[in-house]
């Protein structure tokens, strides 16, 4: 007797030949997951038997196979009048009595008399031997259905929908034969989250891999829209282990556009059944979860994938009624967890030009050629084998023309959207919801999309000379030192965090104040005092947060305790702000608060900056994130380094004033070492050691005050080396008398990264670390280790 429907909670995750992979998964939950808080609304399955027996009834089956086995995919036009003709015959077709009758009698029992609930309609494919292959967004869902007719013919466009264009190109380029691939429909609770929220979480970060981490996208109304790509989402990065140990744990607060969002439509049919509506300024300015609920859904999140053992993508929604986050679907994560993570990859742009536009980047390769913008999906043919795609959003239905381009670029959509997704598997760099796109670009117009610089993607003016790198970790030698990293753009801490290191040797905040930030920190603590078009500026940089000065903490935070995160548990030191005042005066209101000096580098900068009267209450800001990534996030291994600091005087001042914002040296294991830059801290580098645990030098500026050059002025520039005798005597110095009070001392300059040889020195020296720039790494690491003997 063959079974036509299956509840959910029958159901696990052996099930997918019976139901597919997200019926199956839907399943697994609803039995095994629900002690563990995972909430998902319950519902019911058609089978994979009842599809294909729907066919064989209306004598489909040799039909559709005579007509896919004669079609050439890469002919679009060809692909979409076959494909059309398929579907017509689904949907004309009607279902067996059977199943028509078991689908009926589920429904009603699923209503208990309240004879129209809303349910999504999605669906499941199976093939018998392919439970890993994504098949991401290629098949239909309809949300909002209400009433049995409805119903009806909602199964059966989902039932067609295994029949659409994306689907079968994406069958033949996976090598599937179509045969071997049936359907399911889920007919699932609808949670209202038109009213609330709802989106898409991996529990690792999608571009590098990094498995420590939920990375969770979301926005107002129904999913679709974050699935789609349709809006710029909101986006958070939670920090597992810091959660289980019930800590704050969001690392990164992203807000998104949001413009619009998905609602119930007045009528229950297919296509009807929702509308698009824009979100009221008001709320696209702030975040639509709140932290708790952040930590609730990442709660949910490591729950699924400790049961399944495997990274999992998973669609969530906020229900507006009973403000309660339910799980709608799950399946394993398809590109990441399955790349060769034993080989690095990278790519280094070799020249800058001017940004056109920027957007979030995905994947982390660059491409180049001339764009093309292509309004709709009739107009692919335009797109050449070599060309950028330019386009507002692409969906599934594109995926036979996205893997021609050397790059994509879309206006709308965020890291989770299937055109994200697609770009992934297929190895495309892409630059999703870049807003105004193909407006400021133009066709032909030759640019380079570069997706190797972090979480913002950009693309330049012309064709930029890039290179790609690749190394095998295994083949890497042991070291008689450590080998840290500079890292100051905290976008990029999971992607370092993959190369060979032990640490950060150098963290800067200056990245994250100039990017993340953007306004000035008297700014911000005197913004009501503010003039309005300062205020104006400062108001876009601050939205989503709950007022200036907690917006400058909480960011600084999240850069810090990213990189933290990257990196733990080796060491991350973190050097306080060391912007010049001309620096300072380029952030927002900084022309407000800043002196004008002739030479800033020998100016108002470092320690006597923090210590002076009216920059103290800034610097306790910076104090007050240290403090909350150590003692409540718990990031212990973050350590503090103090720049530019010129007299004994001062060093017991700064160590003074930060043990009373609660930074004490060797409570709850501080270190804070000292950066050494001047050529005093080299000569009196046992005065200065009384006050620090260790010295990280920094190269480049002990090379200009050694030998009284500014190596910014093309004219002398010339003469710069780190290598000059009188340089390495100073290094010599600093590097012994930290050795013989066993302290630590490490070098953060950018010498070692240009010069393998000084480098090899310093490690001759003793010297217990180098810190090199990430792209230098590699090279340097194996220079040394033949140098070694190894």
């Amino acid at each position: 007797m063959a079974e036509y429907v299956v509840w959910f909670k029958d159901l696990g995750k052996g099930d997918v030949e019976r139901v597919g992979g997200k019926n199956a998964s839907l399943g697994e939950m609803i039995s095994n997951l629900a002690a563990a808080g995972v909430s998902v609304p319950g519902g019911f399955a058609t089978t994979a038997e009842a599809f294909r027996e729907f066919l064989e009834h209306n004598d489909l089956t040799t039909k559709i196979n005579d007509a896919l086995s004669s079609l050439d995919v890469n002919d679009v036009v060809a692909l979409a009048a076959t494909g059309e003709q398929i579907r017509k015959w689904v949907v004309d077709a009607p279902f067996q009595p059977a199943l028509e009758a078991a689908i009926r009698d589920a429904y009603e029992q699923m209503c208990e008399g309240n004879g129209d609930l809303p349910v999504a309609v999605r669906s499941s494919a199976t093939a018998e031997d392919l439970p890993d292959a994504s098949f991401a967004g290629q098949q239909e869902t309809f949300l909002n259905i209400r009433g049995l007719d409805s119903v009806m013919v909602a199964v059966k466009e989902v039932f067609a929908s295994l029949f659409n264009d994306r689907a079968i190109s994406y069958r033949v380029h996976q090598g599937f034969d179509h045969k071997l691939v049936a359907l399911s429909a889920g007919i699932q609770r609808m949670v209202r989250s038109e009213t609330g929220a709802a989106g898409v979480m991996f529990t690792l970060d999608t571009e590098s891999g990094f498995r420590d981490v939920v990375f969770i996208t979301a926005s107002y109304g129904l999913g679709e829209m974050v699935v789609q790509g349709a809006v710029n989402p909101d986006e958070f990065y939670v920090h597992k282990k810091t959660l289980l140990n019930k800590r704050p744990s969001i690392l990164r607060r992203n807000l998104g556009s949001k413009m619009q969002k998905m609602v119930y439509g007045s009528e229950a049919v297919a296509g009807k059944s929702v509308q698009t509506v824009d979100v009221s300024a008001e709320d696209r300015l702030r975040f639509c979860l709140s932290d708790a609920q952040v930590a609730d859904l990442s709660r949910q999140a490591i729950e699924i994938e400790k049961h399944y053992g495997m990274p999992m993508d998973i669609e969530w929604a906020l229900d507006g009624d009973d403000q309660k986050l339910y799980i709608v679907q799950a399946r394993p994560e398809t590109v990441k967890s399955r790349s060769d993570a034993s080989v690095m990859e990278r790519y280094l742009l070799k020249q800058t030009g001017k940004v056109l536009v920027e957007g979030r980047a995905i994947g982390q390769r660059i491409g180049a050629g001339p764009v093309r913008i292509v309004s709709s999906i009739k107009e692919m043919e335009k797109v050449q084998p070599g060309d950028v795609l330019v386009t507002d959003m692409t969906d599934p239905d594109w995926e036979p023309v996205m893997k021609r381009a050397a790059a994509i670029v879309t206006n709308r959509g965020g890291r989770t959207c299937h055109a994200a997704i697609i770009a992934r598997e297929l190895g495309v760099p892409a630059i999703v919801g870049c807003g105004d796109a193909t407006e400021q670009l133009t066709d032909g117009q030759k640019v380079t999309v570069s997706c190797a610089e972090g979480d913002t993607g950009n693309i330049y003016e012309g064709m930029l000379d890039f290179d790609v790198q690749r190394n095998s970790i295994e083949s890497m030698p042991k070291l008689p030192f450590k080998i840290m990293m500079n890292v100051g753009n905290p976008d990029r801490a999971f992607d370092f965090a993959a190369l060979p290191n032990q640490g950060v040797g150098l963290a800067r905040l200056e990245f994250i104040i100039n990017r993340m930030i953007g306004v000035h920190p008297k700014a911000l603590l005197n913004y009501d005092t503010l003039p309005r078009d300062v205020q104006q500026a400062a108001d876009k940089r601050i939205a989503g947060y709950n007022d200036p000065v907690d917006f400058y903490v909480e960011k600084l935070v999240e850069g810090i305790s990213t990189l933290a995160a990257a990196f733990h548990p080796e060491k991350a030191i973190v050097r306080l702000s060391d912007f010049k005042s001309n620096e300072y005066a380029n952030l927002i209101g900084g022309k407000l608060y800043e002196p004008e000096e002739e030479n800033p580098m020998l100016g108002f900068r470092g320690a006597s900056r923090y210590i002076s009267e009216n920059f103290r209450d800034c610097f306790e800001l910076e104090c007050r994130a240290l403090k909350k990534v150590r003692d409540e996030m718990g990031f212990t291994n973050v350590e503090i380094m103090v720049p530019f600091v010129r007299t004994p005087g001062e060093a017991e001042q700064v160590i003074d004033l930060l043990a009373k914002n609660g930074l004490k040296r060797g409570e709850n294991g501080l270190r804070i070492i000292m950066m050494c830059e001047l050529p005093t801290n080299a000569l009196l580098a046992n005065d200065f050691l009384k006050f620090f645990d260790g010295f990280s030098i920094g190269s480049n500026d002990l090379t200009q005050l050694t030998l009284g050059l500014d190596r910014d002025s093309g004219i002398v520039s010339h003469l710069f080396d780190e290598r000059d005798p009188a340089v390495k005597a100073l290094l010599k110095m600093a590097i012994d008398a930290c050795n013989a009070q066993g302290k630590y001392v490490g070098i953060c300059g950018q010498g070692p990264s240009d010069h393998p040889d000084l480098a090899k020195w310093l490690m001759e020296q003793g010297i217990s670390s180098v810190s090199l720039n990430p792209d230098s790494v590699l090279d340097t690491w194996f220079y040394l280790a033949e140098k070694h003997g190894h």
